[in-house]
């Protein structure tokens, strides 16, 4: 699956990186990229070259905290259509629910999702499909924007109660500290932060049924021209955000989609496939992003498969690879610490 990000999200990142001394133009020709994409609200990057834009900028400022800067994220992040219908939301945790559902239209190589703890609820992003290394700059600049988001929609200072990090811990802590303004971890099992139910559960100010069904309704059409309102590409994103529970029964995602287990397997079955073999084809994208971390056990993986039996774990990795979990790891596990979990 050919995964891109929007050119608004990606002219933000761009803007950023200008305000920081990067010639764009000269880093879109270095990266093999069109900078006309950035003047084309329709048009969508590949996400590698995403990456690559990111690794090239850090290496020309030589700031390895690159957009870790409140002000940054709050004046170039644009969330497009999916802000729009965040902004006509009743309250902010219904705005971030929204944002997880519409997210392809920003990017369908990320993944958000919150899950609660007590009154309050973690706020976990991660991305998917990648096969470059990912630089720990996007993903934290992601994250940020999020915060940057609950704060302008809310029109309130929304601050985290904590932030954890999957990367490992730099040198210079500050610009973490004093922008997530609580603690920070890193080398966590997933990138995410901790906002509390106040914060939540607080109303957005801007919000307006009307303009959300029309914001919401422009979403649906241009998620229709990308081909991501396909059920097979939602039952994949939703079997993705389950796995780590567990493996989801068809049932479930079915509810999840406001659909009869019956219409369900019917849609897919006109899209040429099952709800196995895209139960099957998510574990293996994701088998080949968690299985090359080492600092992930094979039962982990097995885990975050949704596998509750390590021998199906060894026979499906039979099946995708030609080779037991161990062995794949052994031929590609260089990257441990470059692939975020979901």
């Amino acid at each position: 699956m050919h995964r891109t990000s929007s050119s608004t999200w990606v002219k933000g990142i761009a803007d950023m990186f200008a305000s920081q001394g990067v010639d764009t133009p000269r880093l879109f020709r270095a990266a093999r990229l069109d900078v006309g994409l950035l003047d084309r609200p329709d048009a969508r990057v590949d996400v590698e070259k995403i990456s690559e834009l990111w690794d090239l900028a850090v290496a020309w400022t030589g700031n390895p905290a690159l957009g870790m800067d409140s002000e940054l994220s709050a004046r170039y992040v644009n969330f497009d259509l999916v802000g729009h219908v965040m902004l006509s939301s009743p309250d902010l945790r219904t705005g971030l629910g929204h944002l997880s559902r519409y997210l392809a239209l920003i990017s369908d190589c990320t993944t958000f999702e919150m899950r609660t703890e007590g009154r309050h609820s973690w706020l976990v992003l991660g991305h998917i499909g990648n096969t470059r290394r990912l630089p720990r700059q996007r993903q934290e600049y992601s994250l940020l924007a999020v915060l940057s988001m609950c704060r302008w929609l809310t029109r309130r200072p929304v601050q985290a109660l904590s932030a954890e990090f999957i990367f490992p811990q730099l040198v210079d802590l500050q610009p973490y500290c004093s922008t997530f303004g609580c603690p920070v971890r890193f080398d966590q099992p997933a990138s995410r932060m901790l906002l509390c139910a106040d914060d939540l559960d607080a109303p957005i100010p801007s919000r307006n049924p009307l303009m959300f069904d029309l914001h919401e309704r422009l979403v649906h059409e241009r998620l229709a021209r990308l081909g991501n309102t396909r059920t097979s590409h939602r039952v994949h994103a939703e079997i993705v955000r389950r796995l780590p529970q567990g493996e989801p029964r068809r049932e479930d995602i079915a509810s999840e989609l406001a659909l009869t287990d019956r219409t369900l397997q019917r849609r897919l079955q006109a899209e040429d496939t099952s709800y196995q073999q895209l139960l099957d084809a998510a574990r293996s994208e994701l088998a080949r992003k968690y299985l090359p971390a080492n600092r992930l056990s094979l039962g982990e993986v097995a885990s975050l498969l949704g596998f509750g039996d390590q021998s199906n774990f060894f026979r499906a990795c039979k099946r995708w690879f030609g080779l037991p979990p161990g062995q794949y790891r052994q031929q590609h596990g260089s990257h441990g610490h470059d692939f975020p979990l979901h």
